[in-house]
């Protein structure tokens, strides 16, 4: 997919905003756009615009390691250290973060860099124990602290796990995963998400690390480029009674195409802003 273009910047006259119900929000994204193939063009005038930072990313791959007899099957020795080799980037999940269980051990032992879910439940105390077990050489780049605590709960929890952090001396990577924290069940008993509450949990975040004098690095969402129907509200303003048009997943309900963009386009802006 990246060989065939699909990360081409110069492909962006290509995006689809027809699903998009409010006119003001659809002339904001086209005028976004419109500004970005500006500046193409222009690089392309002086012929700057042959960087290929403009047409590809560099891929990497991350999932939870959650069946550890699955996860151990991968790991091998490498010179002196153990990696997995199944993935890049490992994660150890909010459900799975005992701090004297098997999933700890086993992550200890890798040299892989990982990730550690933190959820409402997750106390202070808890939090600076499991950073110094994961990284006691205090390395960077090492550990990648994902929170996930819902939009009611970000702002309780986070100001107090910046802190906490912060007192082991411990440098860490923050990622905020707005999906987890925000299942909601409808009326006829579907999983889904708001993509309000996504959005709010994202901006909540941002705030709060930049009041902390704390820098969040990076969003965990869960998407895809269909058009399915499996969160309510975004720019296609989709109700419950909408679920049922096209709930394809088998796990957890996803942002669809135009959701995506939705909250790329509040990123981009929050970052503007801040």
């Amino acid at each position: 997919m990246i060989a065939g273009g699909v990360a081409d910047l110069h492909s962006a006259p290509g995006w689809k905003f027809s699903n998009i119900l409010k006119e003001e929000t659809r002339q904001e994204y086209e005028r976004v756009v419109s500004q970005l193939i500006e500046g193409l063009n222009f690089l392309k005038t002086i012929n700057a615009d042959q960087t290929e930072s403009f047409k590809s990313v560099s891929l990497f791959t991350s999932h939870e390691g959650l069946l550890l007899a699955y996860e151990e099957s991968l790991t091998s020795k490498v010179k002196d250290n153990y990696y997995n080799l199944g993935t890049h980037f490992l994660w150890i999940g909010d459900r799975t973060r005992d701090l004297n269980g098997a999933h700890i051990e086993y992550f200890r032992g890798i040299s892989n860099p990982i990730g550690l879910k933190c959820g409402p439940t997750m106390t202070s105390e808890e939090l600076q124990k499991l950073v110094q077990i994961l990284n006691p050489n205090k390395e960077g780049g090492r550990l990648t602290i994902i929170t996930r605590y819902g939009v009611t709960k970000v702002s309780e929890k986070l100001p107090d796990h910046i802190r906490a952090v912060r007192a082991t001396n411990t440098p860490v990577l923050w990622v905020c995963d707005p999906c987890h924290g925000n299942g909601i069940m409808t009326d006829t008993g579907i999983k889904t998400r708001n993509i309000a509450d996504i959005m709010s949990e994202i901006e909540l975040t941002i705030k709060i690390h930049k009041a902390e004098g704390s820098i969040l690095g990076g969003v965990h969402l869960e998407l895809t480029g269909e058009d399915v129907t499996e969160c309510i509200g975004g720019s296609e303003e989709l109700q419950s009674h909408h679920l049922s048009a096209k709930y394809e997943t088998f796990c957890d309900p996803r942002l669809n195409y135009t959701q995506s963009l939705d909250v790329a386009f509040l990123i981009a802006n929050l970052l503007r802003k801040n």
